[in-house]
C-alpha cells in the first residue's frame, strides 16, 4: 500500500496494488499493520455503504464531536466521487484546510479522514457506491456538519448540485453554529 500525504494533517490518500488474472482482481483495503505504522486508527467498529443514483449528489460535510470522534477510511466501489475532508481541530496546523480527491471503482483509491475532521463527497457519475469503514459508533446527538458551499472553506466542487439532503442544505456555515 502507498500512502501519500495530503494538505490536511493526518488524512492520506492510499493506493494498494491489484492483483490481476483472468478472473478479475483482487486489491486488500484495510491493514492494521500499515496503519499503525502510521500512527492511524486501525480499530474499525462500524462499516457503511453510501449509495447514490444520481451525478451531482452531494453529501456532507459530516463529523461527530467528542466523545464520539470519527476516523473514516472511505473507498468507491463503484461509480466515481469527489471526496473532501475539512480539518476543524483548533490549533492543527491544517486547521480550515481541505484536501480533496477522486474516489472510483476503477482507481481503488481511498481516503483516510482523521477524528476532528469533515468530511463530504460529490458523486461524478449516476450509479454511485463509496464503502465506509468507521472508528466510533454513530450517535446522532453528536453528529455535525458544515455547509459544502461554505465561502471560508471554497472548495472547489467539480459540479452543479443535482441532489442534497434537506439536513445538508441547511447545515450551518463556519462560526454560524
Amino acid at each position: 500500500m502507498q500512502f501519500h500525504e495530503t494538505a490536511v494533517t493526518g488524512a492520506f490518500v492510499i493506493e494498494g496494488k491489484a492483483v490481476e488474472d483472468e478472473r478479475g482482481s483482487f486489491r486488500r483495503l484495510v491493514c492494521a499493520r500499515e496503519l499503525a505504522a502510521r500512527g492511524l486508527e486501525v480499530r474499525f467498529v462500524q462499516s457503511s455503504l453510501s449509495t447514490n443514483k444520481k451525478a451531482g449528489t452531494v453529501r456532507g460535510l459530516h463529523l461527530q464531536v467528542p466523545p464520539a470522534e470519527e476516523a473514516k477510511l472511505i473507498t468507491c466501489v463503484r461509480g466515481s466521487a469527489f471526496d473532501v475532508a475539512v480539518d476543524l481541530r483548533r490549533g492543527s496546523k491544517s486547521y480550515l484546510q481541505h484536501s480533496a480527491t477522486e474516489l472510483s471503482g476503477d482507481n481503488g483509491k481511498m481516503f483516510y479522514i482523521p477524528r476532528g475532521c469533515a468530511h463530504g463527497f460529490q458523486t461524478l457519475t449516476d450509479d454511485t457506491a463509496l464503502l465506509y469503514f468507521i472508528s466510533d459508533y454513530y450517535d446522532p446527538n453528536l453528529s455535525r456538519g458544515i455547509r459544502w458551499d461554505d465561502p471560508r472553506l471554497a472548495i472547489p466542487w467539480p459540479l452543479t448540485p443535482t441532489v442534497m439532503s434537506a439536513r445538508d442544505r441547511m447545515l450551518p456555515l463556519l462560526g454560524a453554529g
